[in-house]
């Protein structure tokens, strides 16, 4: 297997700190992206990779971190998109700050990303650029209007880059998972717990019901089906949607 240079943002906890302690025992040069710099620091001295504090919705910091990264792990040929924010509230009482940052977050800065690194991918003639999205792209959810809307988004720039890119040895993919055993999960348990009066338990279950698997994803799931989108064996997946959820897009 091939040693490649990955950049992964949101890395720092969750999802993105199980892709970055995988990715790592296989071998690969991980650049370590997230806001929070003290776990960041914490996760690059156990994992060997390179710490890289980053607010992603900071597009003028973005050159000089993709610059710091390839300078000391070389170019980068893998770029995970998975920093992400999930919020909910009614139609009515969802703010425009809230509109404002998820689409941050969530669409605007893979954007940016992409438009830093791609470029080099395609010079070199490899590349792999994967997003972590959800089944929230590929579905609607109740409560969740911005959070749904960047994820369809996230869905469509997937789509669009993988038909500009189909022919320079760059694949593009998109993997969206349904609720996942994250933190990001745990606050959506507790604001379903501060909305409906259910105890902890009640609301994890509301979640788990809603895959028919009766199960919460687990993360080294995502780790998964990273590994296998990386291989050069992988270059005929591309411009995939990949429902990561136990069958519930099915219904």
């Amino acid at each position: 297997m091939h040693t490649r240079t990955v950049f992964l943002t949101g890395a720092s906890r969750g999802i993105g700190a199980t892709l970055a302690r995988g990715l790592a025992a296989d071998g690969h040069r991980v650049a370590l992206a997230a806001r929070g710099a003290e776990a960041l620091a914490a996760l690059a001295a156990e994992t060997g990779g390179l710490a890289v504090p980053l607010d992603v919705t900071d597009a003028a910091a973005l050159p000089a971190a993709i610059a710091r990264a390839e300078a000391a792990l070389g170019p980068i040929d893998v770029l995970i998109n998975n920093a992400g924010v999930s919020d909910s509230a009614p139609l009515a009482r969802t703010t425009d700050a809230q509109w404002a940052r998820t689409l941050a977050v969530n669409l605007e800065a893979p954007f940016r990303l992409c438009r830093e690194i791609v470029p080099g991918m395609v010079e070199r003639g490899f590349g792999r650029v994967i997003f972590v999205a959800s089944n929230a792209g590929l579905t609607g959810y109740a409560y969740t209007s911005a959070y749904c809307a960047s994820k369809h988004g996230v869905v469509g720039l997937c789509r669009a880059l993988a038909a500009e890119l189909a022919r320079t040895g760059v694949t593009v993919n998109a993997i969206c998972p349904g609720f996942v055993d994250t933190p990001m999960t745990a606050d959506a348990i507790a604001r379903i717990q501060a909305t409906t009066g259910r105890d902890a338990g009640e609301a994890r279950a509301a979640l788990e019901r809603l895959s028919p698997q009766r199960r919460l994803i687990d993360p080294a799931e995502i780790l998964h089906a990273v590994r296998a989108l990386i291989p050069e064996a992988a270059r005929g997946i591309h411009g995939h949607a990949l429902a990561l959820d136990g069958g519930q897009t099915l219904y």
